[in-house]
C-alpha cells in the first residue's frame, strides 16, 4: 500500500511558521483540497497541526515529534498530515480552535486535531508529549491508537458520529444568529453595557497585582483597560480606573514588558507578571500603546506615554519593512550569547535555541558592561542577581527598586539617579545588540497591520507628527502591495513580493479603521477614502442581511478563489473542508472582528448619505444584543460598537486649511474616547474639491455646511447628534462637551 502523501510539500510554501518545518520527515501538506482528496482517495483520516512561527510550544513539539523518524513513519503510513499558519488561515484556526474550546474546555498552540477526510476534528487537543507524562498520552503512541480505531469499522463508525456532533455544536456555535422572528422582538444593547462590563472586570481585578485572575498565566486585556477607563470617565468610579491603572503599572513593572529594549512579550506565566513567553507580536504591541496613551490622557501621568513611546520604538526600530509596512513577530528563542554557552565540563546551553536567551542577563553579563557604581545600581533597579528569576540562573529584567528609594539609599537626587539609570540601559542595550536575535518572522499582515497604523496615528498628538507619518507610510504599503484598486481586491499577505489572499474581516475592518484614524490625524482624505472603499467590500461581501451579521469570511458562492495572490473573488483554498461559516463574537489577542467592523462603520456612517453603514453596524449588535448583554465582558468590541450605535459618539468636524498645531495638540491631549475627529476644508469651494476626489456627488453629514466662520479654523464638537456652535476657539468647543457631561 503506497503512503497517502509521498514527501513534505512546505518547501513550496512562502510562510515562515510552514517552512520551519519543511525538512522534518513529516510529509506535510498544506492546508487545501488535494491534501483532504488524498485522504478520501487512501480512506485515512487527517492530522492537522496549527501553529505559528514564534510559538515556544511548537517549537518544542516539532523537535520532540515531528523531527523524530518513528513518529513520521506513523504519521505518513496511516494519516494526511497537514500544516497551518494560523497567521495566514485565522479561519481553520478558530473554526478547530472552537471545536478544542468546546470539547476540553480550552485551547493553545500547537492545536491538534484529528479528522474524517471530509475535514470533520473527532480527537483534538493542544501540545502533547513524546511520551505519557502527566495524564497526557505520549504522541506518537496515541496517533497509532487512532489509527488502529480507524481500522476497525464499528470504532470508526463511532469516532464518525463524535465528529458530526462536534461540527454541529462548533458550527451552532460560529454560526449562531437568533432566527428573523426572535431577532425582530430584540432592541439593540446600550452604552449601559459599557458600565457592566467594566463592574465585571473590576470583581475579576487583581489589586494586589494588576491584571484580571488571581492564578496562574496572566495576558494582556487591553479592551478590558479601555472599558475601565471609559466608565472611570463616564461615572467617576474610583475602583474602575484604580483597576485601569493598576494593570498598567503592573504590566510596565514586570518582565513581559521588555525593560530594556521597550516593547511588550505575549504573556506572563505568573501572576506577577515577572516572566513572560518571550515572544514578540506585532498585535501586542499595536494594541497596549493605545490604552497607555489613554492611561496617559486620563491620568496625565507620563509614564504612560514613555511606555507607549517606547513600545512604538521597538515596531519602528525591529518589525518595520523599509518601505514602511510592518511585520509580524519575533520569535521567543534564540542562540544564547557566549557568556552562557557551557564550560569545559559540558554545563550549560550549548548552542541551541533557547527561549528568552536574547532577553535574560545574569549579574556577570551586566558587570562586563557597567563599571561601578552603575553595575550595582542597575542590577537593584532590575532585580538582576545570583539564582535569578528564570532558567539558567538567569534574570528578567523587572522593575524591582524605585527611583526615589535608589536615590534615598545612594544619598543621592532622584534626577541624578534617573540619569544615571537611563545610560546604563542605554549601554545594556547597545551591548545586548551584539548577541544573537531571535528569528523574525516577515510576513505583513493587513490586519495586524491596521491595528499598528492606529496605534501610530493615535499617538502623534501626544507623541509627534513624526508618528502620523509612519502610519500613514505603513498604510500605503498595505494599499500598494495588498490591495487591487481596480477590483477593490485586499490580500491578507505579503511576504517578500509574494502575496497570498483574500482577505478576511479583520483584515478588512483594521485596515479600514486604521485608515480613518490617518485621515483623522493629518487631514487627508485620500486615506478616508481608502477606508470607505474597505467599508464598501465589508457591506458587500462580509455582510449577510438575511442573518443580520457580518461573518469572518466572505460569503461561499461570491466565487471560487484559489486563495492564490492576484484572486480576491472568493474563498480561500480548502474551503470546502471547512465545516462552519465563523463569526468572531470576543475579543481574544486581538479585538473582536465583528465589533471592529461594527463599529468602523458606524463611525463612517458620518461621511456617507444613505445611512447604508448605520444601518448594517445595528442589524448587527442588534441581532447579537443577547449573547452581548449575557457576558458583555466577553464582548469589549461589540459593547464599544453597541454604545457608537446608540449614543452616535464624540464628532469634531474642523474647518481649516490645516488643523492648527495648537488645536491637534489639544486634541490628542484630551481624553476623548472613540472621538472621531473629521477634518474639511474651510470652504464649500474648497469642499467640492475633496467630493470629487472621494467620488461623492454632495457633502455627507458630517461635513455638510460646516464652513470656517470669517475665514478662521472653525471648530463643530458634536455628541449624541447634537452639536456645539461653530467656535474659533476649540476650548470653547471642548467646554460645551464637557458641560453635556
Amino acid at each position: 500500500m503506497t503512503q497517502p502523501t509521498e514527501r513534505n510539500r512546505l518547501d513550496d510554501e512562502a510562510s515562515p511558521y510552514l517552512r520551519q518545518h519543511a525538512d522534518n520527515p513529516v510529509h506535510w501538506q498544506p492546508w487545501g483540497d488535494e491534501a483532504f482528496e488524498r485522504a478520501r482517495e487512501h480512506d485515512v483520516p487527517v492530522f492537522v497541526s496549527i501553529g505559528y512561527s514564534s510559538c515556544h510550544w511548537c517549537h518544542v513539539m516539532a523537535e520532540e515529534s515531528f523531527e523524530d523518524e518513528g513518529v513520521a513513519d506513523v504519521l505518513n503510513e496511516s494519516f494526511v498530515p497537514i500544516k497551518v499558519d494560523r497567521e495566514e488561515r485565522p479561519d481553520v484556526d478558530s473554526t478547530f480552535m472552537t471545536v478544542s474550546q468546546l470539547v476540553t474546555g480550552g485551547g493553545g498552540w500547537p492545536l491538534s486535531a484529528w479528522c474524517t477526510p471530509e475535514g470533520k476534528p473527532f480527537y483534538v487537543g493542544t501540545y502533547f508529549p513524546p511520551e505519557p507524562r502527566r495524564n497526557q498520552p505520549g504522541f506518537r503512541d496515541l496517533c497509532e491508537r487512532i489509527a488502529d480505531s480507524w481500522a476497525d469499522p464499528e470504532q470508526r463508525e463511532e469516532m464518525e458520529r463524535r465528529a458530526e456532533q462536534w461540527t454541529t455544536s462548533a458550527r451552532d456555535e460560529l454560526e449562531s444568529v437568533p432566527d428573523a422572528g426572535a431577532a425582530g422582538d430584540t432592541e439593540a444593547p446600550g452604552a449601559d453595557l459599557l458600565d457592566e462590563a467594566a463592574a465585571a472586570a473590576v470583581r475579576g481585578y487583581d489589586d494586589e497585582y494588576g491584571g484580571f485572575g488571581s492564578g496562574g498565566a496572566k495576558f494582556p486585556m487591553p479592551g478590558r483597560i479601555d472599558l475601565l477607563m471609559r466608565a472611570s470617565s463616564r461615572s467617576g468610579r474610583d475602583a474602575a480606573l484604580a483597576a485601569a491603572t493598576g494593570t498598567l503599572d503592573g504590566m510596565a513593572r514586570g518582565g513581559m514588558y521588555d525593560q530594556i529594549g521597550g516593547g511588550f512579550h505575549r504573556y506572563a506565566t505568573d501572576r506577577r507578571w515577572t516572566v513572560p513567553h518571550f515572544e514578540k507580536m506585532l498585535y501586542d504591541n499595536a494594541e497596549l500603546p493605545l490604552v497607555y496613551l489613554d492611561g496617559y490622557r486620563l491620568t496625565g501621568d507620563p509614564a504612560y506615554a514613555r511606555v507607549a513611546s517606547e513600545t512604538l520604538g521597538f515596531l519602528d526600530r525591529e518589525l518595520r519593512h523599509e518601505a514602511g509596512g510592518f511585520f509580524s513577530t519575533l520569535d521567543a528563542r534564540s542562540a544564547p550569547p557566549e557568556s552562557r554557552r557551557g564550560d569545559a565540563s559540558g554545563n550549560g546551553s550549548g548552542h541551541a535555541d533557547v527561549e528568552g536567551a536574547f532577553y535574560v542577563w545574569t549579574p556577570g553579563e551586566v558587570d562586563a558592561v557597567l563599571d561601578e557604581p552603575a553595575a550595582s545600581l542597575a542590577k537593584e533597579r532590575y532585580g538582576i542577581e545570583s539564582g535569578g528569576n528564570f532558567e539558567r540562573g538567569t534574570t528578567v529584567p523587572t522593575i524591582a527598586a524605585s527611583v526615589a528609594a535608589l536615590a534615598e539609599d545612594r544619598d543621592l537626587s532622584v534626577e541624578e539617579v534617573r540619569e544615571r539609570l537611563t545610560e546604563a540601559r542605554v549601554a545594556l542595550f547597545e551591548a545586548r545588540e551584539s548577541r544573537p536575535r531571535p528569528a523574525r518572522d516577515e510576513k505583513v499582515l493587513a490586519a495586524w497591520n491596521g491595528r499598528a497604523v492606529s496605534a501610530f496615528a493615535s499617538a502623534a498628538g501626544v507623541l509627534g507628527e513624526e508618528y502620523a507619518a509612519i502610519a500613514r507610510e505603513a498604510l500605503d504599503f498595505c494599499r500598494d502591495r495588498l490591495y487591487d484598486a481596480e477590483t477593490g481586491a485586499l490580500a491578507r499577505r505579503w511576504l517578500d513580493g509574494d502575496v497570498r489572499g483574500p482577505g478576511y474581516l479583520d483584515d478588512h475592518a483594521f485596515l479600514a479603521r486604521g485608515a480613518l484614524d490617518v485621515y483623522a490625524a493629518t487631514g487627508d482624505p485620500e486615506p478616508l477614502g481608502f477606508a470607505l472603499e474597505l467599508a464598501e467590500t465589508i457591506v458587500a461581501e462580509f455582510h449577510d442581511a438575511d442573518d443580520g451579521t457580518i461573518y469572518f469570511t466572505r460569503d461561499p458562492e461570491a466565487g471560487e478563489g484559489d486563495g492564490t495572490a492576484g484572486d480576491g473573488d472568493g474563498p480561500p483554498a480548502g474551503d470546502g473542508a471547512l465545516f462552519a461559516r465563523p463569526q468572531e463574537f470576543t475579543d481574544r489577542s486581538t479585538p473582536s472582528s465583528l465589533g471592529v467592523a461594527a463599529e468602523t462603520l458606524a463611525l463612517l456612517d458620518g461621511f456617507r448619505t444613505d445611512r447604508e453603514f448605520a444601518a448594517v453596524a445595528e442589524a448587527v449588535v442588534t441581532t447579537h444584543a443577547d449573547r452581548i448583554r449575557a457576558s458583555p465582558l466577553e464582548h469589549v468590541s461589540l459593547v464599544r460598537a453597541a454604545e457608537r450605535v446608540e449614543t452616535g459618539g464624540v464628532e469634531a468636524t474642523v474647518a481649516a486649511d490645516a488643523v492648527p498645531d495648537a488645536w491637534r495638540e489639544t486634541l490628542g491631549e484630551r481624553y476623548l474616547p472613540g472621538a472621531l475627529v473629521a477634518p474639511r476644508p474651510p470652504t464649500e469651494a474648497g469642499l467640492d474639491e475633496w467630493l470629487d476626489r472621494l467620488d461623492m456627488d454632495e457633502a455627507p453629514p458630517i461635513w455638510a455646511g460646516r464652513d470656517a466662520v470669517d475665514g478662521e479654523p472653525t471648530a463643530y464638537v458634536c455628541e449624541g447628534r447634537t452639536c456645539s456652535p461653530p467656535e474659533a476657539d476649540l476650548d470653547a468647543a471642548l467646554a460645551w462637551l464637557a458641560e453635556r457631561r
